[in-house]
């Protein structure tokens, strides 16, 4: 590992001399720059800067996530380093780098965990979302006299992850045009929507609220104090704009990778962070301000019964088979990104049976793809999804294992920046400049120290019942105490950090034939 760093560090000036030339031949630069990292090529590069940020708009996915975690808001730095290391284990990875030598392979063994675990989790929120979203349009047809059991839940929910590992690995020559055409859906639905709810009424509407209802009014329903009943509604836009750690982790089959992979993070996340205000506030101006009629709709999903307020049985459908079908397309790309870290995970020997999931498939229809570790992110969200079958308590815990998890995952390589980093970080072709990098670290690091409690808070009061409970804290702290429990029995033996992939004849070259 020691090697690596020191032909990172020396080799930053030849990599930015040869900036210009790389542009006209971004692959054989960006297979260069991940040579410097320690390792070789083997997926293949395939996504552009605007598909890279497709894949995390895609998985924040505006509309459908609001739409799912709008129950939760009702009753109450890291661009740097992707750009100047680039890889598809990169929380991990950074957190080796720049971590103390005493703390390098604990810290970095956790994160990796806690990134893999976090992303798995995203898999099952969104498809779990998504199985409850389709179940809840077959209701509105059926008027609200039909609901799904658990089981059919949980089965819909399987089929769901089931079917994106397939679309996965047989379509993923087309993938980058997939997540191209959802920036485009993506985009068409929220506009739709903000045009229709105020003006598309109904005789059965309810009033368009005013400003001083959408913008001043605080209805608490829970048993919180009405100002943390308000923080507590942080929890919705806190899971929809989480998923900008997907850049990462796609970087290496990104053609410019240092410049995709940063514009990726801050462009999804800024637009949307716009596009969610727009949506919530017209979202609020138009739904029925008996908020408990919502939540305990009889469709099972409180934004189906906001569109079927608005705009009647028929137009309801229309746009929660639109949203639908957005939920499933962020399904789609979150499995795309939990693979690829998983894998880069494996590659460096830190999950059980790494040697059989890091090979990437050689078949002509699978090639370069890691279709084991897909297989295995498949198999592990079907298998957390059980926690669906329990109560509504244990699902919800869904939700705030993707944010807890990716959340720590984020956390810890910019704070080993920041208290051991010194020198040794360069910047890439992307930085926040000499004087704001620093900062932003710290106000990243203060805030999600702040998400992370906050998940693990329960909703509905300081008192909750088993019904109630807010269990992420038993299930993230079982999984960060069991990693740190597994690297120090066993895996501190075998786990040395990030491995070196690429042989020195092969470092700093293309490949014989580029993944093409």
């Amino acid at each position: 590992m020691e090697d690596i760093m020191e032909k990172v560090e020396s080799k930053t000036s030849k990599r930015r001399q040869s900036t210009a030339t790389h542009d006209s031949k971004p692959q054989a630069g960006d297979m260069e720059l991940l040579a410097t990292l320690g390792y070789k090529q083997e997926l293949r590069r395939h996504y552009s800067t605007l598909q890279i940020f497709a894949v995390a708009f895609s998985i924040m996915g505006l509309l459908p996530s609001i739409a799912t975690t709008l129950a939760f808001s009702m009753p109450a730095g890291p661009a740097d380093l992707a750009s100047a290391m680039p890889t598809a284990g990169g929380l991990y990875f950074w957190t080796h780098y720049f971590a103390a030598e005493k703390w390098k392979n604990p810290l970095s063994f956790l994160v990796g965990y806690s990134n893999t675990i976090g992303l798995i989790g995203g898999i099952c929120s969104i498809d779990y979302g998504f199985a409850n979203m389709l179940l809840s349009v077959i209701s509105l047809a059926r008027d609200g006299n039909w609901s799904a059991t658990r089981p059919i839940i949980y089965g819909t929910y399987v089929a769901t992850v089931v079917s994106h590992g397939l679309i996965a690995i047989f379509f993923a020559r087309i993938m980058p045009k997939i997540q191209s055409a959802c920036i485009f859906l993506n985009i068409a639905l929220v506009v739709a929507t903000v045009i229709a709810l105020p003006i598309g009424k109904n005789k059965n509407s309810p009033p368009v609220n005013p400003g001083s209802y959408v913008f001043g009014e605080v209805q608490n329903l829970t048993a919180w104090p009405t100002g943390w009943a308000f923080i507590m509604a942080w929890l919705s836009p806190i899971w929809t704009i989480g998923a900008f750690d997907s850049c990462v982790h796609m970087s290496e089959e990104a053609t410019h990778a240092a410049r995709a992979v940063p514009l990726g993070i801050i462009s999804s996340a800024g637009l949307c962070g716009i596009l969610g205000f727009f949506s919530l506030a017209v979202i609020a101006a138009s739904m029925d301000r008996n908020i408990e009629g919502i939540l305990n709709s009889k469709f099972g999903q409180p934004m189906t019964q906001i569109y079927y307020d608005a705009l009647g049985k028929n137009g309801a459908l229309g746009f929660m088979v639109v949203v639908m079908i957005v939920q499933f397309f962020m399904g789609l790309s979150i499995v795309l990104a939990a693979s690829r870290q998983s894998w880069a995970f494996s590659r460096d020997g830190a999950l059980p049976l790494s040697s059989f999931f890091r090979k990437v498939s050689q078949r002509k229809i699978m090639r370069y793809q890691p279709v084991r570790m897909v297989c295995g992110v498949v198999l592990a969200s079907a298998i957390i999804g059980l926690l669906c079958l329990i109560d509504e308590a244990a699902s919800n815990a869904l939700f705030s294992l993707a944010v807890a998890g990716n959340d720590l995952a984020w956390l810890t390589p910019i704070l080993a920046r920041l208290l051991w980093g010194g020198d040794r970080f360069i910047p890439g072709e992307f930085y926040t400049g000499k004087y704001l990098s620093k900062p932003i670290g710290w106000v990243a690091v203060i805030y999600m120290v702040f998400v992370i409690v906050l998940t693990m808070i329960p909703s509905e009061g300081p008192n909750p019942s088993p019904q109630t409970m807010n269990y992420t804290v038993v299930i993230n702290g079982s999984l960060w105490v069991g990693a740190l429990v597994y690297y120090y029995l066993h895996a501190r033996k075998t786990f040395k950090g990030p491995l070196t992939t690429v042989s020195p004849e092969d470092e700093g070259k293309a490949l014989e034939q580029d993944p093409k």
